[in-house]
């Protein structure tokens, strides 16, 4: 019997892919068959998007992935198709019909019910979500035909606009807080308008400052010859944060986790506020840190340096 070939090990990569998923692969689908192109070692995507949904997925490799977070608690934009007049047991396309209704709406009537979405609102979860209960996903009791209470929740619409409207499709634009479910956002609205509605589809084109300028197709990663190429700096999740050069010697104790007082540093040129920031070393990227009064910097998260 042939012995199987040694697996190639992992490469330690560092950096940040665009990707635009595609429709049918799950978020953590779509992480696993970057992460086999570009063979890297550690990997994680920066919130999920639903198999029906394509668009923007930022992937973190290495480092990268310290800082992932922030893109998971940051706003989201998305181009939402809602298809009036039918509701689904999901709420999108991957449901049965339950309910169809004719539709004779405006689009004065639609810029009405649109007004009544932006701003702080409460959104109650949908059954067929990851949200769990006593341990269990809430699409686990869906599925078994169990529904459960669910607590409103708050979220924020901060952006919510009519692109286009031919009946029975409406495209709007949405741009909402961390939690948002734009599945029932779209339901509420054919709630609104007396007609009942689902997500007919779903791109999303912007998390956190990242937009859709650089993204890539899977099959674009694939055939590239030079993968990593396609990858962005870690750096690019941290963009909208100030940032700070240190010298040498200050790089060598920021990296060793010591608070340093920039104050007392001519060298050093401190942002005028207070807040999180990007440290710098001749250019390099060492991590982030807290600049506090007095312009005292603490580091947060840091970059391991290998060899």
């Amino acid at each position: 019997m042939n012995a199987r070939p040694p697996k190639k090990p992992r490469d330690l990569v560092d950096g940040v892919l665009l990707l635009d998923k595609p429709v049918g692969l799950s978020s953590n689908d779509a992480l696993i068959k970057a992460k086999r192109v570009v063979n890297a070692k550690k990997a994680g995507h920066t919130g999920t998007l639903d198999p029906f949904a394509t668009g923007l997925l930022p992937l973190c490799f290495g480092e990268a992935t310290k800082f992932s977070q922030d893109l998971l608690e940051a706003d989201k934009t998305y181009l939402a198709t809602v298809h009036l007049g039918i509701t689904t047991t999901t709420g999108d396309t991957e449901g049965e019909a339950i309910d169809t209704r004719p539709v004779d709406v405006s689009v004065e009537q639609i810029e009405a019910a649109l007004a009544r979405f932006r701003g702080p609102i409460l959104q109650v979860p949908p059954m067929y979500s990851a949200l769990k209960r006593d341990g269990k996903a809430y699409y686990e009791y869906a599925r078994e035909g169990i529904v459960l209470e669910r607590e409103a929740r708050p979220v924020t619409i901060h952006a919510l606009e009519l692109v286009s409207y031919e009946a029975p499709m409406l495209v709007i634009r949405v741009t909402c807080s961390k939690g948002t479910y734009v599945r029932v956002l779209g339901e509420d609205i054919g709630a609104a308008l007396g007609c009942g509605a689902h997500l007919n589809a779903l791109r999303r084109i912007q998390v956190g400052a990242l937009t859709v300028d650089g993204m890539v197709t899977l099959e674009q990663l694939q055939a590239h010859l030079e993968p990593l190429s396609l990858l962005a700096p870690v750096d690019t999740l941290l963009s909208t944060f100030p940032s700070v050069e240190l010298t040498a010697e200050l790089a060598k104790r920021f990296l060793n986790g010591q608070r340093l007082a920039l104050g007392k540093e001519p060298a050093v040129s401190v942002p005028g506020q207070e807040g999180r920031v990007r440290v710098y070393h001749d250019g390099r990227l060492l991590g982030t840190a807290l600049l506090g009064e007095y312009a005292i910097l603490a580091p947060e998260r840091l970059i391991a340096f290998q060899g």
